[in-house]
C-alpha cells in the first residue's frame, strides 16, 4: 500500500487517482502527525510525503519516520512546489527520502518511479521468503537499515555468497533476478544455462511447470561459458503463494557432481563384480544339473533342486544386476523391429502360469497389436509385472493382465493384483532403482530393482508408465505405448 501525505485534499485526490489508475492500493493523510501514526500500524510500501504542510512539515515527518526502527525503510518521496534549491532538495535526502518531485507532477514520471520502488519492495519481500523456503541454506546477512536501493544491494551480496545459481521469476515465468553465479553460466538473465545435448530441455520443463503451477526439480548437466566440461546440477524451482496464487517463482542449480560420481563408481563396482560372479554361478549351474541328473532318491533330489533353485534367483539377481550396469553406461542397446506384442505376450503369460501354478493369472487380449520394439525386452518387462504382482500378493492369487487400444490410439497394457497395495506418496517411489516397499520385507525378497529395469526399457520405447494403487486394495501397473504407423 502506498501512503500520500498532503495538507490539501485536491492534491490528495489528484495523486490518488492516477495511482488507481494503475492499480496501486493507497491510503492518504492530511497533516504529519497523521501519517507519523498511520505508519506506525500499517505496513506500506512507499510514503508520498509533502514539505510544505502547517505543523509538522515534510522534513520533519520523515526525520522521525528514519528515526523509529519500524518505519526507518519504508521509502519516501518528496513533493515540493517551491523548495527547488539545492539546499532544499540535499535536506530532503538527509532527512530520509529516496527521490524528490517537484509539482506540477508529470504523471508519467510519477507512476515509473513508483512502479521502481514497489517492485524492487515485492522483490526484497519475497526473496527474505525465498531464503527461509530453501532450508536456510543463508542466514540474512543484516536487516536493511537504509533506502530500498542499499535494500536490494544487500540481497544481491547475500545470494553470491551462497555456492549455488540463484533466481527469481515473475508468476509468468520470465526471470526477474539472479545471483552473479548465473552469469558463470549464461551470457544474459533471460537465457537459461547451458545444458548438456543428452539431456532434459529446461525451457520445456519450465514451461509444464508453469502450467502445471508445481514444483519443478531436475538432475542435468550444464557447463560454465566458454568451457566444454559438464558437471551435473540439481535444479529445483519452488513456487511463491499469496492468497493462493503464485506471485514468483523460487530456483537454484545445486552442484551434485560429486554425488554423481560416487553413485558411477558404486554403480561399476556392482557391475563388475556382477560380470565376474556370472560365468562361475553358469559353472556351478551346469555341474549341479549333471549332479541333479545322476542322484537317485527322493532326498537327494529333494536337495539338488533347492539348490539348483537358489542358484537361479542368484543368477536373475545378477542379470538384472548387469542390466542396471548397462544401463547407467548408456549399453542396453538392442535391435528394435515389428512386434505382435498380443503373441508375445500370451506366450508369456502361459509360460508364467506354469511358473506360478498357486496363482490364477487371466489376460484379456484385444485384437492382434503391432508395436515397435524388441521382443524379448517386452516380454521381460510383463515378466517383471506379473513377478512383482506375485511377490506382493501373498493370501490374493489371482493376477489379472488387460490390454486393449486406448482412446489415445496407443496400445494399453495393465498388470491389475489385488496384494497388499502401495501408499499414495510412495507410488512415484517404486520405479526407483533399489526401492521396495516397508512392509513388503518380511516377506519379499529381492533386490527392488525389476521395476526400475521395467522402466527405464519402457523409456527406450516410448512408452508412458505409471501404477494406481490403494493399501490393502491391491496395485494396477500400467503402460501405453504407440501403435507402428506403416505409412
Amino acid at each position: 500500500m502506498i501512503l500520500i501525505v498532503d495538507d490539501k485534499p485536491e492534491n490528495i485526490f489528484s495523486l490518488k487517482s492516477i495511482l488507481q489508475l494503475h492499480s496501486f492500493p493507497v491510503d492518504t493523510a492530511t497533516s504529519g502527525e497523521e501519517a507519523l501514526k498511520k505508519a506506525l500500524k500499517n505496513s506500506y510500501a512507499l510514503i508520498i510525503l509533502d514539505v510544505q504542510m502547517p505543523g509538522m512539515d515534510g522534513f520533519e515527518v520523515a526525520g522521525y519516520l528514519s528515526d523509529n526502527s519500524i518505519t526507518r525503510d519504508i521509502p519516501i518521496i518528496f513533493l515540493s512546489a517551491v523548495n527547488t534549491e539545492k539546499k532544499f532538495i540535499t535536506k530532503g535526502y538527509s532527512s530520509g527520502a529516496i527521490d524528490y518531485i517537484v509539482k506540477p507532477i508529470d504523471p508519467d514520471i510519477l507512476i515509473l518511479k513508483v512502479k521502481t520502488f514497489y517492485r524492487l519492495y515485492e522483490q526484497n519481500r519475497d526473496l527474505l521468503a525465498a531464503h527461509e523456503k530453501l532450508h536456510a541454506e543463508v542466514e540474512v546477512r543484516k536487516k536493511a537499515q537504509q533506502q530500498i536501493q542499499e535494500k536490494a544491494k544487500d540481497l544481491d551480496g547475500i545470494l553470491s555468497s551462497i555456492p549455488q545459481i540463484a533466481f527469481t521469476a515473475g508468476p509468468d515465468g520470465s526471470i526477474e533476478y539472479v545471483n552473479k553465479h548465473w552469469y558463470d553460466y549464461s551470457p544474459s538473465l533471460s537465457q537459461f544455462p547451458n545444458t548438456h545435448p543428452e539431456d532434459t530441455c529446461i525451457v520445456a520443463e519450465w514451461k509444464k511447470m508453469l502450467l502445471a503451477g508445481t514444483e519443478l526439480e531436475l538432475e542435468l548437466r550444464i557447463s560454465k561459458l566458454a568451457q566444454e566440461e559438464y558437471k551435473y546440477h540439481l535444479l529445483r524451482v519452488v513456487p511463491v503463494n499469496e492468497a493462493g496464487k503464485i506471485v514468483k517463482w523460487v530456483g537454484t542449480f545445486t552442484d551434485i557432481e560429486e554425488q554423481k560420481q560416487a553413485l558411477k563408481r558404486r554403480d561399476d563396482f556392482v557391475g563388475m563384480v556382477s560380470h565376474e560372479l556370472k560365468t562361475p554361478l553358469t559353472s556351478i549351474n551346469g555341474y549341479m544339473e549333471i549332479i541333479d541328473a545322476a542322484v537317485e532318491g527322493e532326498e537327494m533330489k529333494f536337495f539338488t533342486s533347492r539348490i539348483l533353485k537358489q542358484v537361479g534367483r542368484l543368477h536373475n539377481l545378477i542379470s538384472e544386476l548387469l542390466d542396471i550396469s548397462k544401463m547407467k553406461n548408456g549399453k542396453l542397446e538392442f535391435v528394435m523391429e515389428e512386434v505382435n506384442v498380443q503373441q508375445v505376450f500370451a506366450a508369456t503369460v502361459e509360460m508364467l502360469q506354469d511358473i506360478y501354478p498357486k496363482y490364477i493369472i487371466t489376460y484379456t487380449a484385444s485384437a492382434p497389436v503391432i508395436v515397435w520394439g524388441n521382443a524379448q525386452r517386452l516380454e521381460q518387462v510383463l515378466i517383471n509385472l506379473i513377478s512383482n504382482a506375485v511377490k506382493y500378493s501373498v493370501d490374493a492369487k489371482n493376477i489379472e493382465i488387460i490390454t486393449s487400444i486406448n482412446e489415445d490410439g496407443k496400445f494399453y497394457c495393465g498388470v491389475r493384483d489385488w496384494g497388499i497395495g502401495i501408499p499414495a506418496d510412495k507410488q512415484t517411489e517404486v520405479f526407483s532403482k533399489f526401492y521396495r516397499v516397508a512392509d513388503s520385507r518380511s516377506f519379499a525378497q529381492g533386490l527392488g530393482i525389476g521395476l526400475y529395469i521395467t522402466a527405464e526399457i519402457l523409456k527406450l520405447h516410448n512408452a508412458d508408465f505409471g501404477v494406481d494403487s490403494k493399501p490393502g486394495e491391491g496395485s494396477l501397473f500400467y503402460f501405453t505405448m504407440p501403435l507402428l504407423n506403416r505409412l
